[in-house]
């Protein structure tokens, strides 16, 4: 029977090996210290947090996140420690609350491996504290017990550490919040809302949950995932799954103002009121004890291309923690053989004779045993997602699709804007060739920084320094294409910054179909010119924005979206170029200015820290194929690849044509 715990209530603990599932109103950070009999922590050594996930007998999550797993082996945890406390803290930074005051109560439950819950607590009354101690983990005359603390910090994590002893508390605090922030280039942003349970119908479960795979929402609860400049799509409560959260830029396509004088519209057009219907029924029966065979798009959504979306995130979900508990069924096996070796090589019994084989021998057999266990569980759960994959990738329309897909053979210049767009596709080591589509809503709500640095990677050392600049050009021009192609005519124009036109070759399939907004601007005079135009519509825009004056606008003004690449940045830029660019992209999304750069970014280490603002806000992709993205569920590294146009084919000089000729139909 659960315990449902209040401020300073303890309960005893029936098993060792347990899971903190943590659940937050918002991305929240979880860490744990291990204190000695006089509760102190001894040293950084002895604290668990996203910078260091993990200590002997624990592990946290690597990110903040609104929902969490930690993983506890109590045996496995050092002799001296008599205390494992949880923390909670938020995030600093633009866009993170201040206080656990203004967020939903947090919610923490002890449950054991299988998911059974062992002992629960809501932390109310929380205020100005922007950390707290949530709950601690004592031992008792050899007894372990849980006790629900609830001790919050206005002080944040570095009076929480410093609290229970540690020196240099402030330190390791501003570290912490480092490691989170040094994440956002590197998160994937997150998922919409699953779908209720009995409407989706997903492969079988595998076995028991990731150690550090992020608890599923409680009932109420709103899934945002993990860190992420971008708001998490569909977490506002009472929207559709392509709502925006609380406090995202409301970055969307700018419609001209209305006679009447009323301000610019830049919400995102498929964006909801109200709960999406259900998917039809139209999967087919299964036999009696086999998964449901799969079906294009199985997902809840308005329409197929909004059930495809959630089908895909759900897709990519499902593979995250399929192989968060392989991994974790193997690290249980693996830590359990050292175990039983330590032990046979210990015991003096074993010193003589066989004993001492026959026991290794013995314990090398169990993690076999288990690792081959959960190796079928895994293939069962990986085959079941091949085949929902062969079925769902047919079925993609034009912006989730790669190049390869004959539904570009068929394009047509949209009359509205999809939902999301695909950027490359995402795989594990444990298959490869079972790939997840990349997908990123739109309006795009945060830039985009493709990689051409050759210190980026073991992949990108290999290539050569001008083949990769080209392939990361390259990789700029066919995104910006795909953007082109899957907005309206003459709603998306696209700028270029090429300082010392080096990219005019990769250029050349936007330069020849007359799709770019102007010719590709060149010298100090060309940078100086792009950057003052595009900043002086997001300043007017803004403007006009905020005081509901969409009528004052000048008649020049195109209010559509805009993209910036910049390539070889900072070649060319000078110190007010660079204010600039920093300032587009940080306001440019919220009204329809976007960024795209191509850059090594050793080659702008010269401006020191400056720039480090820039390069978080920017999803960071790559040219060659790279394991620097990570899920917001349990943090795995994805590898990541970029869409590509097939060799020998004319898809895109094909698309782009039919772009241009819907741009010339149509001038505004």
């Amino acid at each position: 029977m659960t315990a449902e715990l209040v401020r300073g209530q303890n309960h005893t603990l029936p098993q060792t090996r347990l899971e903190i599932r943590v659940s937050a109103g918002c991305p929240v950070v979880a860490g744990a210290t291990l204190g000695d009999e006089h509760g102190t922590v001894r040293g950084t050594e002895w604290v668990a947090h996203p910078g260091s996930p993990r200590l002997p007998g624990l592990e946290v999550s690597r990110q903040a996140a609104a929902d969490h797993r930690l993983a506890v082996d109590l045996d496995a945890l050092p002799g001296a420690v008599h205390r494992v406390t949880v923390l909670l803290a938020l995030p600093t930074g633009a866009g993170h609350p201040a206080r656990f005051g203004a967020v939903a109560a947090p919610f923490v439950a002890v449950t054991g491996l299988d998911g059974t819950e062992i002992a629960t607590f809501t932390l109310i009354g929380l205020d100005t504290e922007s950390a707290v101690a949530a709950l601690e983990l004592y031992r008792r005359h050899g007894a372990w017990k849980v006790r629900a603390v609830g001790q919050g910090y206005a002080a944040g994590l570095a009076g929480m550490l410093a609290d229970q002893g540690l020196d240099r508390a402030a330190e390791l605090a501003a570290s912490i919040q480092d490691a989170v922030a040094s994440g956002l280039a590197r998160s994937v942003a997150p998922p919409p809302p699953r779908a209720p349970e009995g409407e989706r119908v997903r492969h079988p479960a595998g076995p028991a949950p990731a150690p550090a795979d992020p608890a599923p929402p409680r009932p109420g609860s709103e899934p945002l995932g993990g860190p992420t400049t971008a708001p998490a799509p569909g977490a506002t409560t009472g929207t559709a799954p392509g709502a925006a959260a609380p406090g995202a830029a409301a970055a969307g396509n700018a419609a001209p103002g209305t006679a009447g004088g009323g301000p610019i519209d830049y919400a995102h057009p498929r964006r909801q009121t109200s709960a999406p219907p259900p998917p039809p029924p139209t999967a087919p029966s299964a036999a009696p004890g086999q998964p449901a065979p799969p079906v294009a798009g199985d997902a809840t959504g308005w329409s197929m291309d909004e059930r495809l979306y959630n089908q895909i995130w759900g897709m990519f979900e499902d593979l995250a923690r399929a192989v968060a508990a392989y991994r974790s069924a193997v690290d249980f096996a693996e830590s359990r053989m050292e175990q039983e070796l330590d032990r046979a090589l210990s015991d003096p019994r074993h010193r003589l004779g066989g004993a001492g084989d026959l026991a290794r021998e013995r314990a090398r057999d169990e993690c076999q045993d288990l690792t081959a266990r959960a190796r079928e569980v895994l293939d069962r759960d990986l085959s079941q997602l091949a085949a929902e994959s062969a079925v769902v990738e047919p079925a993609l329309p034009a912006p989730y699709a790669g190049w390869d897909n004959p539904v570009w053979h068929g394009y047509r210049v949209p009359m509205e804007l999809p939902m999301a767009l695909r950027l490359g596709d995402l795989h594990l080591p444990e298959r490869t060739d079972l790939r997840i589509p990349l997908l990123v809503r739109l309006p795009l709500e945060r830039g985009v920084w493709i990689d051409s640095g050759r210190t980026a990677s073991e992949a990108a050392a290999a290539t050569g320094g001008d083949r990769l600049r080209r392939l990361a050009m390259d990789t700029a021009v066919t995104l910006a294409a795909r953007l082109l192609a899957v907005y309206p005519a003459n709603e998306f124009s696209v700028h270029v910054i090429d300082p010392a036109g080096a990219a005019a070759g990769a250029l050349a399939p936007l330069t020849g179909a007359g799709v770019l907004a102007a010719p590709p601007a060149s010298g100090a005079g060309g940078v100086s010119a792009v950057l003052a135009h595009l900043t002086r519509r997001v300043d007017l825009v803004q403007m006009a924005v905020r005081a509901g004056a969409a009528d004052s606008l000048p008649p020049d003004l195109d209010t559509g979206e805009h993209l910036l690449i910049v390539n070889d940045f900072p070649h060319g830029f000078d110190d007010r170029a660079v204010t600039q660019l920093r300032y587009l992209a940080d306001e440019g999304p919220a009204v329809g200015v976007h960024l795209l750069m191509v850059a090594d970014r050793e080659d702008a280490r010269d401006y020191g820290p400056v720039l480090d603002p820039l390069w978080r806000s920017l999803l960071r992709v790559t040219p060659v194929a790279d394991d620097h993205l990570v899920d917001p569920w349990v943090g795995h590294a994805w590898t990541y690849e970029p869409c590509r146009v097939p060799e020998g084919s004319h898809v895109l000089e094909q698309v782009l044509a039919l772009v241009a000729a819907a741009r010339r139909a149509d001038p505004r």
